[in-house]
C-alpha cells in the first residue's frame, strides 16, 4: 500500500462516520487533488468507500458541487487492518548464498 494511500485512509479512519470531500481529505493528508482523487475512486472501487454528490445550485453556491465519501462498513473492518500490515517490518528473503569458490 502506498503511503498517498495510506494518509487517505488514517484521515477517513479518524473520524469514521464523517463525510469528506477531495480536496477537505488532500488538505488532511497534505496530498494534492491529482493524487487524492484517483486514491478515493480505486478505494471506491474495492467498496471501502461510499459517494454521494452534493445536493445545492452551483450558482448560487458560487462553487461546483462536491462529492462527498465516507468508509463503508467493509472499509471500517479492512482498513486499519491494511494499514497496520503496511507498517508491520517486511522479512528481507531469505536467498541463500552460493558456496565460497562458486559462481
Amino acid at each position: 500500500m502506498t503511503i498517498p494511500t495510506q494518509l487517505v485512509l488514517q484521515a477517513f479512519l479518524g473520524e469514521a462516520t464523517r463525510e469528506r470531500y477531495g480536496s477537505d481529505i488532500g488538505a488532511e493528508a497534505g496530498l494534492p487533488s491529482g493524487t487524492v482523487h484517483p486514491i478515493l475512486a480505486r478505494l471506491e472501487g474495492i467498496g471501502w468507500l461510499e459517494s454521494r454528490w452534493e445536493d445545492i445550485d452551483p450558482r448560487a453556491a458560487g462553487r461546483p458541487a462536491r462529492r462527498y465519501y465516507r468508509l463503508t462498513e467493509s472499509g471500517a473492518v479492512s482498513a486499519p487492518t491494511a494499514l497496520a500490515r503496511a507498517h508491520r517490518p517486511r522479512r528481507p528473503f531469505a536467498v541463500p548464498l552460493p558456496a565460497s569458490g562458486e559462481a
